[in-house]
């Protein structure tokens, strides 16, 4: 008797010593069900290949793989592609699945029913685990004939390596294509970058960064030239000077001894006399100044006059000077007439020392800018080369990857095991089922027993009748059952089993 649930061990011994029988027919009866179960039940074999994955030849080292992802995704993504509808579909058909239910099943339907029979899965050493690259592969085929299983299996292992093949030769094209197109766009910007760089080094051609310290050494020296040509200018007029005065201290001595003179010798006196000082404002001034034009207007006022003089006179009196004329005086004019050139020489060459000294503080002048200029320049060009010559790099190796390819030098896939003919059905399993069987045969039993002790009623101890009555137990009073009675002994005593009964009385 069962109370509050519960089943004392007293209880349990009971029923297992009346109804023992129980368990072992539920059990014989389970594993008959499972055995019996396995031969009523359609059989599945199970066809399985294994696909080998082999790392690239040589050293990533030395030849780096253009597919970076990893070989699990890729392995994902190629079967979707394989158990594709296009695909499954072409697989029933070429080989003749499913002849008496394609009248009565959408292709659609079968294609499902298809795809649920392929299973492709990673070998149990890896699963569970973050490995990225995968040694190997099993596809595994369920159908209800062994022969179909190992056909079909046959077909979906090829495609996996053909399409390995493909989809290496595809990623591998595709990236070098990419990377050839990349390359050529980064060297035609490297190339715009390389012109507009000579393009600005040829418009500020001595205003460069690197020309800066150039044009200040060279800035120092024309200051050192202007300088030197300066003092020589002084230094010649001084010269210049000096000999104007002692010619004109010679030629006033010289007329001083002189006797009878003409008008016409003190017009050609004067007319020399302001030649030489026009000679002397010209080295000094500009063409425009006033007292150069002033001296130009005298000299061309007394030409006029000796040339109104008779030409014999004019012509006498030149000869009669240059005949007395002494040679000091003659030295004289010469020296005069070199400082004047000496003077005109340097001071040419001081202008242009000038006009140089010009353009090289325009130059250092505008250096600041032209430097940040040539820098941004310089950025731009420095970052297209080296893009180009990244991606020139890459295309190399793209380029090396896809040889390696085509070679069958990089990742690839081998058959390891081909498709297994199936001897014995994956399904059902007869020690699964017979097993299954017992198992609930078991728990069937024990379920039964437990479900005959919950409905038993009956008290046969103290405990079940304090529980049923709820009253407490007075005595105990032995019974004699005179079928179990034995033949008395000797001294005339028979021997009886006793049973007890518990009589409960009411509470005072």
């Amino acid at each position: 008797m069962i109370r509050n649930g519960e089943i004392s061990m007293s209880e349990v011994r009971r029923i297992l010593r009346k109804y023992w029988w129980i368990l072992p027919l539920t059990v014989v009866s389970g594993g008959a069900l499972g055995l019996g179960a396995t031969m009523v039940l359609p059989k599945k074999f199970t066809s399985q290949s294994r696909v080998q994955i082999h790392e690239q030849s040589v050293s990533t080292d030395l030849v780096k793989p253009v597919l970076t992802e990893a070989t699990n995704v890729r392995l994902a993504s190629m079967q979707e592609q394989i158990l594709s509808r296009t695909q499954l579909q072409s697989i029933i058909e070429r080989l003749g699945l499913y002849p008496s239910d394609r009248e009565k099943i959408h292709m659609e339907d079968l294609v499902l029913q298809l795809r649920k029979a392929i299973d492709v899965t990673p070998p149990d050493t890896l699963l569970g685990t973050q490995n990225r690259q995968l040694p190997g592969f099993y596809i595994n085929v369920t159908f209800d004939n062994p022969e179909i299983a190992q056909r079909v299996c046959s077909e979906i292992t090829n495609k996996f390596m053909e399409q390995n093949v493909k989809y290496m030769n595809e990623k591998t094209k595709q990236a070098a294509d990419f990377l050839g197109g990349q390359a050529d766009e980064a060297k035609r910007n490297l190339d715009e970058q390389d012109a507009k760089l000579a393009e600005f080094k040829k418009k500020y051609m001595g205003s460069l960064p690197d020309q800066q310290q150039a044009n200040l050494g060279m800035l120092q020296t024309m200051n050192s030239q202007l300088d030197a040509v300066t003092q020589s200018i002084s230094r010649a007029q001084q010269d210049k000077a000096m000999n104007e005065s002692l010619l004109a201290s010679q030629l006033a001595t010289l007329k001083a001894t002189e006797r009878g003179d003409t008008p016409t010798e003190t017009l050609q006196d004067q007319l020399i006399k302001l030649q030489e000082q026009l000679s002397s404002l010209q080295s000094r001034y500009t063409p425009e100044h006033p007292d150069v034009i002033k001296t130009k207007n005298q000299i061309q006022q007394l030409q006029q006059r000796i040339a109104s003089t008779p030409n014999g006179a004019q012509s006498a009196t030149s000869a009669t000077l240059n005949a007395i004329e002494p040679p000091a005086i003659q030295q004289l004019r010469a020296k005069i007439k070199q400082d004047d050139m000496s003077i005109a020489d340097l001071t040419k060459r001081q202008s242009q020392i000038q006009s140089q000294i010009g353009v090289l503080q325009g130059r250092l002048q505008l250096s600041p800018a032209v430097e940040q200029q040539f820098k941004e320049l310089m950025r731009g060009y420095q970052s297209a080369s080296d893009s180009y010559n990244d991606l020139l790099k890459r295309h190399a190796q793209a380029t090396m990857a896809t040889d390696f390819t085509h070679e069958q030098q990089g990742e690839q896939f081998s058959m390891e095991d081909p498709p297994s003919l199936p001897m014995t059905p994956s399904f059902p399993k007869k020690p699964i089922f017979a097993g299954g069987g017992l198992a609930g045969g078991l728990v069937l039993g024990f379920a039964m027993l437990y479900l005959l002790a919950a409905v038993d009623s009956s008290m046969h101890s103290e405990r079940d009748v304090e529980a049923c009555l709820k009253l407490p137990v007075l005595a105990m009073v032995p019974t004699m059952d005179p079928a179990l009675m034995g033949r008395s002994t000797g001294n005339g005593h028979r021997r009886a089993k006793a049973s007890e009964i518990g009589l409960a009385g009411k509470r005072n």
